[in-house]
């Protein structure tokens, strides 16, 4: 994420939350999203982090979930505080203290793994104690079976590739194994985990909870994988730490075929946001020719240790 410098739009200043009227707000633009406008403030004691948003349904974005979220991670000391949202005629604001610290890359992840995952475990556990209302649910095969209706409906230019994502995602999904069911993040790029060092050391955030849901631990491990680009030596490492025992064969494979649907997932996210966003600056096209290239990577890999999906 970058800043620069900016013109501070009328909404931002006029938020009732600036102690003293917006006569000393500045702002500064943060980039890096590509489902939301961002902003950093600062009123001249303290900077905030400042998001307008709306509710996303071809995506099954809920901005009121989502501030729910936010402050049952931020109570299980997880993120930081959501200090104001409001959402009037879909046009939504959120307001987050902004913390001071190192967001991370995928060397990051690497590099710190052991702390990392003994946290996303610790999240797993703890945000699931915070969150209230209705249980939503994240399963990668449901999405890629509502995103390929969307693209059908919305005569996607990539409707005849559909019938061929919809067998690799049903193969994808013969290989899962039974798991617990734990309050997952489900949008693991390294961006969306910081560390921030005070007296007690480095404490580990997560932000960013817009598809936060009930799912799966070994969904949020593969998520993480894949956004990290981790080896196969790498995913053995990540399924050792987190359960605390050497994985199985079946839980191996059931997690590289998860790296596979995770990243068919978010091509055809991309593919759906061609249609139905538009975010100054984000150019879903050349996100979604990206995401194709990552996803043909990981199955490369799925098939070349387990044999060809499709005939």
């Amino acid at each position: 994420m970058t800043t620069s410098p900016l013109t501070p739009p009328k909404k931002l200043l006029n938020l009732p939350i600036w102690p003293n009227g917006n006569l000393n707000i500045t702002v500064k633009p943060l980039t890096g999203g590509r489902s939301n406008e961002a902003y950093i403030a600062t009123d001249g004691c303290k900077e905030y982090v400042v998001r307008f948003c709306h509710d996303i349904p071809v995506h099954h974005v809920n901005r009121d979930y989502e501030a729910m979220v936010s402050k049952a991670s931020a109570d299980a000391g997880f993120s930081p505080d959501l200090v104001f949202y409001e959402m009037k005629n879909n046009e939504g604001i959120m307001v987050f203290e902004f913390i001071k610290a190192k967001t991370y890359d995928a060397n990051d992840v690497i590099e710190n793994l052991d702390p990392l995952t003994n946290r996303l475990r610790d999240f797993h556990i703890q945000v699931a104690e915070k969150v209230s209302g209705h249980a939503r649910l994240f399963n990668v095969f449901h999405v890629i079976s509502d995103y390929i209706i969307t693209l059908n409906e919305g005569q996607s230019p990539y409707i005849k590739e559909l019938e061929i994502y919809r067998k690799l995602s049903s193969k994808l999904k013969a290989v899962q194994i039974p798991e617990l069911i734990i309050f997952g993040h489900n949008d693991l790029v390294p961006q969306n985990i910081m560390a921030k060092t005070d007296k007690d050391g480095e404490i580990i955030f997560f932000i960013d909870f817009e598809y936060a849901a009930f799912s799966t631990p070994l969904s949020d491990l593969a998520n993480l994988a894949s956004n990290a680009a981790f080896t196969e030596e790498q995913d053995l490492q990540l399924l050792e730490l987190y359960f605390n025992k050497k994985p199985k064969a079946k839980q191996i494979k059931a997690m590289a075929a998860l790296k596979v649907a995770l990243m068919l997932r978010e091509t055809m996210w991309s593919m759906v946001s061609e249609l139905h966003l538009n975010v100054p600056g984000v150019d879903y096209l050349q996100y979604t020719n990206e995401c194709l290239e990552a996803l043909d990577k990981e199955l490369i890999a799925y098939q070349t240790k387990y044999g060809k999906l499709l005939k």
